[in-house]
């Protein structure tokens, strides 16, 4: 079971633990801000305490609160949500090989706990799925421990900045902590030609159609640099011929 005490006694669980914990606090940093964030945009303290613990998206979250606050449509809010979070289908994709041998509550809890850093971190240390149950059972309970400080370090620091919004001034520039620990995480993982022609063509991408409606950029660079990979590895792949 996801959580469970035997994942929590596998050194893998420590050791996912412990890894989280050296980015954990540009994400702690990014949840206080998202916090003071939610608190001062109009809604009502009960709202904003539900959506930081239930929604666990910071950048839906901090997309959707403008929206909220404006009073807009609610297919508005819903349908800019969708397509800043359209990245976790591509992380889902990935990740179900992983997770298919888990019932499907457990894989929907696992759902709910992997975010940006969460899969970034997980997939870097497991580059394939496990083939024995000891190594599916090592592979979730590190996952167990990653999310477990990723959550705690998001959660409890936006549930604070809902609290003490009156008193963290923004002119503190916490939240760009949390933009130093994605771009730390992002140059460990630039470990090919193609991953970094990946990474500028994604970054050019967004921020030439940065003027789009609903946060489109994001998905626009994600799937243009996906695409222009996906059609230089098929050209630069040298085909196998059948023996």
């Amino acid at each position: 079971m996801f959580f469970s005490r035997a994942q929590r006694r596998n050194l893998a669980y420590r050791q996912g633990f412990i890894e989280m914990l050296t980015v954990a606090p540009g994400i702690a940093a990014w949840g206080l801000m998202t916090g003071v964030a939610m608190a001062t945009s109009g809604l009502h303290t009960p709202e904003v305490l539900a959506m930081a613990i239930l929604v666990f998206a910071g950048s839906s979250q901090l997309a959707a609160i403008p929206l909220l606050g404006a009073g807009a449509p609610l297919w508005v809010i819903l349908a800019t949500a969708f397509c800043v979070n359209l990245r976790f289908v591509v992380f889902s994709a990935h990740m179900r090989s992983y997770v298919m041998h888990l019932p499907r509550a457990q894989r929907l809890i696992a759902g709910y706990f992997v975010a940006d850093l969460t899969y970034v971190l997980f997939t870097k240390r497991y580059p394939t799925p496990g083939i024995t149950d000891q190594e599916r059972a090592d592979q979730m309970a590190y996952l167990a421990g990653n999310a477990t400080v990723n959550w705690l370090s998001w959660t409890v620091c936006s549930v604070l900045g809902i609290v003490l919004a009156n008193y963290i001034p923004p002119a503190w520039g916490l939240g760009f902590a949390g933009v130093l620990a994605l771009t730390g995480i992002l140059c460990s993982l630039a470990t090919s030609k193609m991953r970094v022609l990946s990474a500028f063509m994604g970054a050019v991408v967004a921020i030439m159609a940065y003027a789009l409606p609903l946060k489109l950029n994001i998905l626009a660079a994600i799937g243009l640099s996906v695409a222009l990979c996906m059609a230089l590895e098929s050209v630069l792949t040298p085909a196998v011929k059948p023996q």
